[in-house]
């Protein structure tokens, strides 16, 4: 009698549990959106703050990660992206936060700002789910001044347009020992000017980003950590990620990723340190771009302060 109580009461948990994972992410679906365009980043996967801000405090230490992206070489005016964050979530705490400052360049328009994040989990036995929600402020600029036109004497481009924006996001998480998923949506405001200094849309409705990831322990020595991202946005068809990192002693990081309708790319990740990691991407283009740029260059850094057992979390930081 009492093992068929304890039995349907383990049924009755996991079924809240589950129609709290999902009725949460539908929450995060069902927002009102605006208009929005987003930096790209391959190796997001080792960096998930840029990409979803439950992730604020996952790795339960203090983690001050540098990217920087160099995108479409030989191209003039093409993108090009840095970002420094820091997070941090206390051991025996729900509670985590971090801040990023970051500067992203197209062209004559550049973006400098700095947003804050603050996430909230909530533990069950093998597992938990975190809510996330990122907040800030960013500089805009479009020097249309510098603009290349052609009709001269167009009075549209005689003075430069800038002007201050928030910036606002949010964020979900579930992860076990061996997989995560996770859905974003990491701007949700307007971020652009026009020549009035008014917000306007971007030509493109805000992006959902879906992740996922599962580790498999294939050797004492060896890692496998298949990823997926599918990002969809209003007026565009939807991006997949597939991505395959292998991990060799927990040192050497190689890693292959292709990019719908867009490149392949090759990673690579050293653990120098328990504290430091370095990383390296190449984007090989296969769009038709590929006839007039060598690629994408991308590097990362990540140092972990406070770096001890006891601060472990419940999944392995070394893969998300």
């Amino acid at each position: 009698m009492l093992q068929n109580i304890f039995l349907n009461f383990r049924i009755v948990k996991n079924l809240l549990k589950i129609q709290l994972i999902v009725g949460s992410l539908l929450l995060l679906v069902a927002t009102p959106l605006k208009a929005q365009q987003e930096p790209m980043y391959s190796q997001y996967m080792f960096n998930m703050l840029n990409v979803n801000p439950a992730y604020a405090g996952n790795r339960a230490v203090d983690n001050i990660s540098l990217l920087y992206r160099i995108q479409w070489v030989n191209i003039s005016g093409a993108p090009k992206t840095g970002t420094i964050s820091w997070d941090r979530r206390q051991e025996g705490t729900n509670v985590g936060y971090g801040l990023q400052v970051y500067n992203d360049q197209l062209g004559i328009e550049s973006t400098s700002g700095m947003q804050a994040f603050y996430s909230y989990r909530i533990s069950f036995s093998e597992s938990f789910l975190s809510f996330g929600l990122s907040a800030g402020v960013l500089y805009y600029r479009a020097a249309y001044s510098q603009a290349s036109t052609t009709q001269s004497g167009d009075p549209l481009f005689y003075q430069d347009v800038t002007g201050w924006l928030p910036t606002i996001g949010i964020g979900a998480l579930y992860a076990t020992d061996n997989w995560y998923v996770g859905l974003s949506v990491p701007a949700l405001l307007n971020t652009k000017l026009n020549i009035y200094n008014q917000g306007v849309a971007t030509g493109a409705n805000n992006h959902y980003f879906l992740t996922g990831g599962y580790i498999v322990n294939a050797s004492d020595v060896f890692k496998l950590k298949p990823s997926l991202m599918v990002k969809a946005v209003a007026g565009a068809p939807i991006e997949y990620d597939f991505n395959l990192n292998g991990w060799i002693n927990d040192v050497v990081g190689l890693g292959v990723s292709y990019r719908t309708n867009d490149a392949f790319v090759g990673m690579f990740e050293l653990q120098i340190s328990p504290k430091l990691r370095v990383g390296y991407a190449y984007d090989y283009l296969v769009s038709n771009l590929k006839t007039y740029t060598k690629g994408t260059h991308e590097l990362m850094l990540r140092y972990e302060f406070n770096h001890d057992k006891k601060n472990q979390r419940i999944l392995s930081p070394r893969y998300y």
